[in-house]
């Protein structure tokens, strides 16, 4: 398929025209209906309903759009790994989630481009939902995940194990209170923060971690979090551990496909545990 023909009816979706698409494109509007007519009969579906306010998808576009966006990005891809830079022997995109990128995912680059210099990095960040989908599709070689769903096709290594500890601004404080926010660390969490505070009501969740931190940081309060983020707070005294309140595990994976090459994975997992060793020390 060429690939033009699938950024076009993504152009299409997010103008909601076909007018627009062409002029977001800089194409003639016939190019763009060409394009749309030459995708619908490879697929065998029509993908759009044209109408005055533009065009809507059909339950076969509706499909389509699931994976075009991939497809795009895979072709991406590809050329990034075709376009291997002189002098090195490979491509190796890693990434993680928002929260794990410092220190750890910046440890780990640091490690790769001092270790492995024959081999060229992309880095990238993303949430949890979508960096699974990329590792899984190929788009992401290797990643670092809280809690990734286990997924045919996937190979998934523990790292380390993080704590997840009451702290407060309010040096006071014994028991969660109104003052509390509530960080969604996941399903897991959830679970056994219902049976450990079964009365808790809290009125403020976040579902970021730095975020949730910069904000009891600021206002005060109190709420969970990784005991690596708050080390450096409790040792300069503008957090507080709350004694005697429950601590939660939450371990940190590495991600790979297990299509993956593992002439180049394979070292840079070797090296992310030995930077996930010196993390824990």
């Amino acid at each position: 398929m060429d690939i033009e023909l699938a950024r076009t009816f993504i152009e299409i979706v997010s103008t909601g025209s076909f007018i627009r698409a062409s002029e977001r494109l800089n194409v003639a509007q016939t190019t763009v209906s060409a394009r749309i007519r030459n995708l619908e009969q490879q697929l065998g579906r029509p993908l759009f309903v044209r109408h005055k306010g533009g065009a809507s998808l059909t339950p076969a576009g509706e499909q389509f759009l699931r994976h075009a966006p991939m497809f795009v990005q895979l072709w991406q891809r590809t050329l990034h790994q075709v376009a291997v830079p002189p002098g090195r022997r490979a491509v190796l995109t890693v990434g993680s989630e928002v929260s794990l990128a410092q220190p750890l995912l910046l440890d780990w680059v640091r490690w790769m481009r001092q270790s492995l210099q024959d081999i060229a990095l992309r880095v990238h960040v993303d949430v949890p939902q979508d960096l699974i989908n990329q590792v899984a599709s190929g788009l992401v070689d290797l990643a670092i995940m809280y809690a990734p769903p286990h997924r045919p096709g996937l190979k998934i290594d523990l790292l380390l194990e993080e704590k997840l500890v009451l702290v407060t601004t309010n040096s006071d404080a014994r028991v969660v209170d109104e003052s509390y926010v509530y960080m969604d660390w996941g399903p897991d969490f959830g679970l056994h923060h219902g049976m450990n505070f079964p009365s808790a009501a809290p009125d403020l969740s976040f579902d970021l971690g730095p975020l949730a931190l910069n904000y009891v940081l600021a206002t005060g309060g109190s709420g969970y979090f990784r005991m690596s983020s708050v080390q450096s707070h409790i040792e300069a005294g503008r957090l507080h551990l709350v004694p005697e309140m429950p601590q939660f595990s939450y371990p940190v994976y590495a991600v790979q496909s297990a299509s993956a090459d593992e002439s180049v994975v394979g070292p840079a997992l070797a090296g992310l545990h030995s930077v996930a060793r010196d993390e824990r020390r």
